[in-house]
């Protein structure tokens, strides 16, 4: 297995944890670990698209990272659940 693939991997796995997380009522959509992970994931999955050059992706996962930055950020602090 390639590093971009153990990347990809740890990403698409840190995305669907918060993904079921907010599913199941565990995280709101609104609270910083939520964000934080969205953040992390989908910026993994964008380092590793940039590692094998697959743009789409890249220009997809790096929106997505600075949108869930831009939400983490304004989230209140303390906001855990």
């Amino acid at each position: 297995m390639k590093l971009s693939d153990i990347i990809a991997s740890i990403g698409v796995i840190i995305l669907l944890i918060a993904f079921l997380l907010n599913l199941y009522k565990k995280i709101p959509a609104n609270s910083k670990p939520y964000c934080f992970m969205n953040f992390l994931g989908a910026g993994m999955c964008c380092y590793s698209s940039f590692l094998i050059n697959f743009y789409p992706f890249v220009v997809l996962e790096a929106i997505w990272a600075t949108f869930a930055l831009i939400s983490f950020i304004k989230v209140p602090r303390g906001t855990s659940n």
